[in-house]
């Protein structure tokens, strides 16, 4: 398939503009860029959600006319969202058929449903019950059967969007097994992901947009990773991972011997000047330590001190007032009110500080999160935008602007830059080296083994909620990690 100068407007601003490139059958072509830069219009114009004001889409060499969803859905287009869409309460064959259900007369056959839901599941590689309820499989297999329900309407065109946000590296492995298997059969993807190391593993081209605009198509084997980041983010980048070795300080943060719900005797000490890497599998309890540190959760034995100074139990506001700060894997959740503006999360947890005699002072407010607006070089047209019209990597400057402003030294990024483009994570990265730069301490936990590499002063592995192995920089290296994170499962 085909696209022919592509262009889309909403009011105020221009998404895409004369955007130009196509798919070959039995190929993988990535499409990568940052958040806004016009990959999920181009999208949904293919689906047929969209309609576009100029250009025209060609399948096998024909112009797609009067597309809608059901018009691209009987063409063979499908989508696979990064939000499965998907019937919980329903079957694994049900949902395969949703919406083009065989029928016998009148009457929905389940008995055929199941049985060619069996075949295509078999066709996969996949033993699973067609009868078995979506809410009881995991999320790799919920995926496998987003895969499914598109083959199950000879699908020829299939768009992957982040479709391993929220799989383990297991799950991710056989998710390329499929796709390998549908290239093998002619069958044409476009692939969106924010992770660029598996870009390289699964893609055969890539193409960059930024800001609405088609920059560059080409082999991904002609080019190499920073290449494309420079590509998407439209300026030279030094270094994928700009962390340099600082002076390192005194202890700021002693866990000691904690045991909790899922972890047990973790002893971990993060120093001025220093980024600590907490790598480990999905669910070895790394998140959970990090949660029972800051006093969300509660844990057994054992204890925090911060700066020599223990901290009380399931006490978060003591944990604050200490100097420590969590930014949580979910920032959505439970780093923002999504409903209130950037100056109102930025202020949030420092309103007592800002406000001493209890008035609230607009003006001191907006001066001082215009200070780091400008600090932390958030793209916003306003300080008033509600944070859940923001980018991933914006609202993660926004849960740093407000920690920052409580003036903390003890930052525990968990996940930092999940969910954000390639792009945005450089800029993450760049202020994570400043922070320590300037004698703060960071615990970083994040499954991105070349995000703990390049930007770790030390790692420590964790396995079955216990720490199981702790390397210098350059003592570590992806296949030791990984040894020790699979050592306790």
């Amino acid at each position: 398939m085909e696209f022919r100068g592509i262009t889309k407007a909403f009011p105020g601003v221009k998404a895409l503009e004369n955007v130009s490139f196509d798919l070959k059958a039995g190929e993988v072509h990535v499409i990568v860029g940052e958040n806004g830069a016009g990959k999920s219009t181009l999208m949904k114009i293919l689906a047929g959600a969209y309609t576009c004001d100029e250009g025209e889409i060609l399948l096998e060499g024909k112009p797609i006319v009067g597309n809608s969803p059901k018009v691209s859905m009987e063409l063979g287009i499908r989508m696979i969202y990064q939000e499965l869409n998907l019937v919980p309460e329903l079957s694994i064959a049900a949902n395969m058929f949703l919406g083009h259900e065989i029928k016998t007369g009148p009457i929905v056959n389940k008995g055929e449903q199941v049985r060619r839901s069996r075949a295509i599941l078999e066709d996969l590689g996949l033993q699973t019950d067609p009868t078995t309820l979506v809410k009881n499989l995991g999320i790799g297999t919920q995926q496998m059967v987003e895969i499914g329900k598109a083959l199950s309407t000879n699908a020829k065109v299939l768009v992957f969007d982040e479709p391993t946000s929220s799989l383990t590296d297991s799950e991710i492995r056989e998710m390329f097994r499929i796709i390998r298997l549908l290239k093998s059969r002619g069958v044409g993807m476009f692939y969106i992901s924010h992770r660029l190391e598996e870009l390289f593993e699964i893609g055969d081209r890539v193409t960059v947009l930024r800001d609405g605009k088609h920059i560059m198509t080409d082999d991904i084997h002609n080019l190499e990773m920073k290449q494309i980041i420079e590509h998407i983010a439209g300026r030279k980048i030094d270094t994928l991972y700009p962390h340099t070795k600082k002076k390192i300080g005194s202890p700021c943060l002693e866990i000691e011997d904690l045991s909790g719900e899922r972890f047990k005797k973790v002893s971990i000490t993060v120093h001025s000047g220093e980024i600590l890497g907490l790598s480990g599998l999905v669910g070895a309890g790394r998140s959970e330590v990090a949660r029972a540190a800051f006093g969300i959760d509660g844990y057994y034995e054992g204890s925090v001190r911060v700066m020599g100074k223990r901290i009380p139990k399931k006490s978060p506001d003591k944990a604050k007032r200490a100097g420590m700060c969590l930014l949580p894997e979910d920032r959505k959740v439970e780093g923002l009110a999504l409903s209130l503006s950037i100056r109102e999360n930025t202020v949030v947890s420092s309103l007592s500080d800002l406000n001493p005699l209890g008035f609230i002072q607009r003006k001191k407010e907006h001066t001082t999160v215009s200070g780091f607006i400008d600090r932390l070089n958030i793209a916003t047209s306003s300080m008033e935008k509600l944070t859940r019209f923001l980018s991933g990597g914006t609202q993660q400057k926004v849960v740093l602007a407000k920690w920052l402003l409580s003036q903390s030294k003890i930052f525990i990024f968990d996940e930092p830059t999940r969910g954000i483009d390639v792009g945005a994570r450089n800029s993450i990265y760049e202020l994570m080296d400043n922070l320590v730069a300037e004698g703060a301490a960071i615990l970083m936990i994040s499954s991105d083994l070349p995000e703990v590499l390049g930007m770790s002063d030390r790692i420590c592995v964790m396995s079955g909620g216990t720490v199981v192995g702790e390397f210098d920089k350059e003592q570590a290296n992806q296949q030791e990690i990984l040894r020790l994170a699979f050592s306790n499962v």
